[in-house]
């Protein structure tokens, strides 16, 4: 069984502030070519956080995904009890929403947050339940997805762990192709 975990920046550090930003649209075609890639090389589970951002947006891509790959899991894990509880009402429902959508959900600590080594204990959940990592971050512009990242590095040097970055170069690359894939689409519709 291989398992994918995926992660990346926050929304707000996208400069994302709302579900209709074009730029999520980008990220998720993005997303969506990385996890069928993936799929097609034996990737049966999905597992993210719950972040608002990429984490969300992979979810709801590998969600997707499971009308044309019917036997792929999607789990969201979460870093404590009661995570979210502090935010606006829309996202916490966005999360509910998606909770109650995927295979399986579940938090690693019990305890509401208390102290940073709950997202180590976290990460360290993560990378020894997954397989390899995808991860939506460059390293010339970090964000707090830097700490996953380095974490599954260390984690890397020292077992087989393949991690695939889709950083800001590759996600312009992206950009343009679902431009002219949209472009192209309207043009059949004339």
């Amino acid at each position: 069984m291989s398992r994918l975990w995926i992660s990346g920046y926050r929304s707000y550090e996208l400069g994302v502030f709302g579900d209709k930003d074009p730029k999520i649209e980008i990220i998720k075609f993005a997303l969506q070519d990385a996890i069928n890639q993936k799929i097609d090389n034996g990737v049966e589970w999905i597992i993210t956080g719950p972040q608002l951002g990429v984490e969300q947006w992979g979810a709801e891509v590998a969600l997707q995904a499971k009308e044309d790959y019917p036997e792929l899991k999607v789990a969201i894990m979460r870093p404590f009890a009661e995570f979210g509880n502090q935010w606006n009402e829309t996202n916490k429902m966005k999360l509910a929403d998606l909770m109650k959508q995927v295979d399986f959900s579940d938090q690693v600590s019990d305890q509401p947050y208390t102290n940073p080594s709950q997202l180590k204990n976290f990460q360290a959940f993560m990378l020894s339940h997954t397989d390899a990592a995808l991860f939506v971050y460059d390293e010339e512009h970090e964000g707090k997805s830097k700490y996953d990242y380095l974490a599954a590095q260390q984690f890397a040097n020292q077992h087989p762990y393949p991690i695939t970055l889709i950083d800001f170069d590759q996600l312009q690359e992206y950009a343009i192709e679902f431009s002219e894939k949209k472009n192209l689409e309207n043009y059949e519709d004339e």
